[in-house]
């Protein structure tokens, strides 16, 4: 059975090419694959010194850099099992997950971390280790226990079944479920993503989604290690408009999010001027035509003569290089996918899990249709099943949930089909996804809707900045939004406007407004963003009650 590790190892025969590119005090700095070896054998040194053995876990909880490559590379060559965690996570989460997967060793970022487990009542695994210590704590470092020199970085033969990580994925209701991936599972995806020649091996990759969350994991390091690719990590979110510039990457992995708030900031700078406005939508819109087949000779026009003076100051801010970008984790709203294409820029939107390693289908550049999530690669299968329920199942679908057995059979069935949860369509071999089963909304009449496609209408108009749908076993919808607009009426106007699409009793009839974001902090978000729901509902839950005894406004 191979091992993750290999895909360093392979490298090494060329030891000198840079792999990675970080900002290391104060300056960009290339990483080649025989410094990174270097470091991962030095981390093996520690591990065997701690006596750890196979199977054993090691929990990461890092931000993106070579730090947490060359200890996920050290522990999965040695058959160690990788535990990673949200650097921003809160301390609960982070001591829960450490007490359910067992693991004997932690690698955190600072103090600030271990201080926060080391509250009264809290467990904490036998070793701690940080990357920056504060001054004056007797915290133990990463440069003072890892050995100076030691030996050849090593990759140890696995047997099948055997693990890579226990991936705790960050539900939007209850505990986190530790998803169980082999190194067959994750090599599976990385395979099956290479062979859609999507990426190259002279990319350049910007990382910008935690290395905890396996679409990066997987997409924005294995595969490019699998290629020989290099990979620079972006300092900050914040910092994300001088790394694009600054390091002018071919290929970026990323959360719609990122692109919608690219396109807020085109449609502002462009607001100051109509005629540059008008132009941008006519080149968009031709381009637009153009990849659907559907362009005539004034399109041809229009891309030839205007294309490259309107579109290249906008795809400069992302660098000028951009070959392609992967958007998952959340639904994109397709009039921002078809935006960026008309421009040029191919915005390909996919579709997985943490539970298949994880991607499961991805558009081509060839075959984009933006309104889908693509076709599966070609070692997944999927269907749907009764009541509408995306399944999948191959060779990257999980083991099961670590020390969960319940909750694994709910997922996994006999016949080794990975129930998604995601209600969905097939058609013409691509994948529509239609909402979560769980969360479709019944109201008091009896109309049906999964809420996700209505609140992504509504998030296209930029007054809204974070929204849920509310209405279960009420006889109308309330919308629940983040926004600095405090006239409901307006308001429901702006929702209404964009639900013209659907059904009639798709509409909203109240508002709760609120200023304050839903963060990670205030536990409203999941590490990964997601909302959670339940939450929200129980915060606003008197604004909630308030607005159904006054009845609906229209």
């Amino acid at each position: 059975m191979a091992n993750i590790a290999s895909l360093l190892k392979a490298q090494l025969a060329t030891p000198e090419r840079a792999l990675y590119r970080q900002f290391i005090e104060g300056a960009w700095r290339d990483i080649a694959a025989g410094e990174i070896a270097a470091y991962a054998a030095r981390w093996q040194a520690f591990m065997r010194a701690e006596g750890m053995a196979r199977g054993d876990r090691v929990a990461l909880c890092l931000k993106n850099g070579v730090h947490w490559v060359a200890a996920d590379l050290a522990a999965l060559g040695l058959g160690l099992v990788v535990v990673p965690l949200y650097a921003d996570d809160n301390p609960e989460n982070v001591a829960w997950c450490l007490e359910n997967s067992g693991a004997r060793l932690l690698l955190a970022e600072s103090s600030r971390m271990i201080a926060a487990l080391a509250r009264p009542g809290a467990s904490r695994p036998p070793r701690i280790l940080c990357l920056a210590a504060d001054p004056g704590s007797t915290d133990n470092t990463v440069d003072a226990a890892l050995p100076k020199d030691a030996g050849a970085f090593e990759v140890v033969s696995l047997q099948d079944g055997d693990l890579a990580t226990i991936c705790y994925t960050s539900g939007t209701v209850g505990k986190p479920k530790g998803v169980m991936l082999t190194h067959d599972n994750i090599l599976a995806n990385v395979v099956a993503c290479q062979r859609l020649r999507i990426a190259r091996g002279d990319d350049l990759f910007l990382s910008l989604l935690p290395l905890s969350h396996m679409f990066e994991r997987t997409g924005g390091y294995y595969l490019p290690l699998s290629l020989g690719a290099k990979v620079a990590y972006a300092r900050s979110v914040s910092q994300l408009a001088e790394d694009l510039a600054s390091q002018r990457p071919t290929v970026m992995f990323a959360v719609p999010r990122v692109f919608e708030k690219f396109a807020v900031r085109v449609e502002e700078a462009l607001a100051r001027s109509p005629v540059k406005r008008r132009l941008f939508k006519i080149v968009a819109a031709a381009g637009g035509r153009a990849v659907r087949g559907e362009a005539g000779l004034l399109d041809r026009l229009v891309l030839a003569l205007l294309r490259a003076r309107v579109a290249g100051p906008v795809l400069a801010r992302l660098g000028g290089r951009m070959r392609l970008a992967v958007l998952g984790g959340a639904p994109l709203d397709p009039s921002i996918a078809w935006l960026f294409i008309g421009l040029g820029l191919p915005v390909l939107q996919g579709y997985g899990m943490t539970e298949a390693s994880p991607v499961i289908s991805v558009n081509r550049p060839e075959s984009n249709v933006p309104e889908s999530v693509g076709a599966p690669l070609e070692n997944v299968e999927v269907k749907i099943a009764q009541h509408g329920e995306l399944l999948a199942r191959g060779p990257s679908i999980m083991k099961g949930y670590w020390n969960n057995p319940e909750a694994s059979a709910k997922s996994l069935d006999g016949e080794g089909w990975l129930h998604t949860g995601d209600l969905a369509e097939i058609r013409d071999g691509r994948i529509f996804i239609r909402g979560r089963l769980k969360d479709v909304l019944v109201l008091s009449n009896g109309e049906k809707l999964p809420p996700q496609d209505v609140e992504l209408a509504i998030l296209g108009d930029q007054i809204f900045e974070q929204a849920i749908l509310v209405g279960e076993g009420r006889p109308f919808l309330t919308l629940v939004t983040v926004t600095r607009e405090t006239d409901e009426k307006n308001l429901i106007q702006r929702a209404n406007a964009r639900l013209k699409e659907f059904p009639r009793y798709v509409r909203v009839r109240r508002v709760v407004a609120s200023r304050e974001p839903w963060t990670v902090d205030n536990g409203m978000l999941t590490p990964t963003m997601k909302v959670r729901r339940e939450r929200v509902q129980k915060r606003f839950d008197p604004e909630i009650e308030r607005a159904y005894a006054s009845g609906a406004l229209d």
